[in-house]
Parts: structure tokens; sequence; C-alpha cells
């Protein structure tokens, strides 16, 4: 996710004593607020991020909840892809919109990850990368993950971050509700008891899944604080900020005017000790890391 930019300043004085309030009250909040650690792209740091691999040590590891990102193939399904193109990724080139699912499906989407993910760290790492094993580093549906989530043998909840702009615009989440609607996911009795929560940057596209499903949990992500939005608004109909570590980092003011508001604040992404403290500080309800045992212990969970 990309850095935060400007917002409304908040005085030296008032971040020293908002810092200072993190490292005093951390313990103390974190045993009387229960903080949501939610698996970004899985267990990312560990292995590939959005494949199978990544998702079930996430699930090992005892994450609450898995985040995704999705995107629309040339042929109408539903991925866990990142980037608008799979170049990073995988072995193979092109944008996700214009290739099929067998397309992507021939491809592997883990080995790149081997080269780089251990250079400097001492400890060996806990997932290998087995060419034979394609299952693990193919390319990843979402229904293949919510297949995942259904037999975890726990409450895993996930939250799927719709990715725009993209030439699929409204089908993206036409399809994502249909494909919840198969899983029993998409109309929830409550927003409370939902498994499932929709996350954009795009305001016009968790509209769209507000209208179809009511119910259903919106998550309104940031990477800077909007002026229209500074005073603690979301857009209309959506009850949960999703922040980026650096607006907590630099307008923890900002969060609590979220809280006060009574919204619930998801941040991303917090992989350093002392983001987690400073998260747990300020109350929020669910941090989303690569890193979710790391955070779990540190949480004392």
């Amino acid at each position: 996710m990309p850095p935060s930019g400007p917002a409304h300043p908040s005085s030296p004085s008032d971040r020293t004593r908002t810092r200072a309030r993190w490292h005093h009250d951390a313990v103390t909040h974190a045993r009387q607020h229960v903080i949501q650690v939610v698996a970004h792209r899985g267990a990312s740091e560990d292995a590939p991020e959005h494949t199978l691999a990544a998702y079930t040590k996430a699930i090992e590891d005892g994450a609450d909840a898995l985040e995704c990102d999705v995107r629309l193939t040339a042929d109408g399904h539903l991925v866990c892809v990142h980037d608008r193109r799979i170049n990073r990724t995988s072995n193979g080139r092109g944008a996700v919109s214009a290739l099929e699912l067998a397309d992507l499906a021939a491809l592997d989407f883990g080995s790149w990850k081997t080269g780089e993910a251990y250079k400097g760290r001492d400890e060996d790492p806990d997932w290998e990368h087995r060419p034979e094993d394609r299952e693990a580093t193919s390319v990843l549906t979402l229904e293949r993950l919510l297949g995942l989530v259904s037999d975890a043998g726990r409450r895993v909840e996930l939250a799927i971050e719709t990715k725009h702009p993209t030439r699929w615009a409204g089908q993206v989440e036409e399809r994502l509700l249909v494909l919840l609607k198969r899983f029993g996911l998409d109309a929830p009795a409550t927003a409370e008891e939902s498994q499932v929560r929709v996350m954009s940057f795009s305001a016009r596209s968790l509209h769209r899944v507000r209208a179809a499903s009511p119910t259903l949990p919106t998550v309104h992500l940031a990477q800077f604080v909007s002026p229209r939005l500074r005073d603690g608004r979301l857009p209309p109909g959506v009850r949960i900020a999703g922040p980026s570590i650096r607006i907590a980092r630099n307008h923890p003011l900002y969060v609590e005017r979220l809280k006060q508001a009574g919204h619930q604040v998801h941040v991303w992404t917090v992989n350093e000790p002392e983001d987690v403290d400073l998260c747990v500080g300020l109350g929020v309800d669910a941090i989303i890391t690569n890193r979710p045992r790391a955070v779990l212990d540190q949480l004392g969970r």
C-alpha cells in the first residue's frame, strides 16, 4: 500500500503527550481491549503473498482474520493478486484483467520469494518453496480462499479489498457478491455477525457493496487524511476506517477523532513492535500485519 500524504497537523506538544501515553498505557490497553490481528496477504513475511501457503500459515499462526486483494480475470474469475500486473509476484507478465484463469494457473507465484525473503535474517524460514507442490504457490482464487476459511475449524474472518481503477469497474463488486452468496456470506443478519468485510480506497466501490448488501461491513482505506473527512467522518454508510500506519504515526489525533465519532479503526500495514505499541495505545480495533504470529506474541496472545 502506498505511503500517506499530508494531513491535518497536530502540534509537537500534542504528539509528545500522545506518544508518552502509548508507552505508559500499552499493556493496560492490550488487556482491556482485544485487538483483531489480520494477516496481510497471508503470513506474507514468511511465505509468498496471496498464496495458499501464506494463508495456511496465517491460520496456523493464529491470525484472527485474513486480508486479500481481489482482481477480475479476463474470463470473470476473482483472483487474489495485489498489483495490476503479475510481473512482480510470478514468473509471468501481463495485466490480470487481460489474462484468463488458465493462463494464471500455469504460472508460479512462489519462487520469487525465495531469493530475497530471508537475506540478513538469522532464523530459518518456516516455509520452504517446493516446486512439486503447485497448489501452495499457484494463483489463488477467492473461491479457494473462502473454502480455506470455511474449513479452518475455527472462526477466521476475511477482509477483502477491491482494487480500483480497473477495466471491469462494477463487475468486480457484482462477482464478489455472487461468490459470497454461494458461501452464505453475502447478507449477514448484522454487521457485527459478519465473517467478511469489504475494503477499498474507492468510495464508489463501497457504495456498490452497501447498495446490494446493506449489512455487509465496509472499510474505507486511506493513505492520507482527506481534508473533507479530517473531522473523523467517513463516506455515507461506512463504519470502519482503514488508515495507514503513517497516518497513525503522524496524526494520532485524527485516529482519536475517528474513535470519538464511533467508528472502528483498522490500521495497515503494522510490522514493527513500536508501531504495534502505538496502535494499542490508540485503541485501534484491528492491526493488519505481514507478521501475525509476532504481533500476537507482542499482544500476549
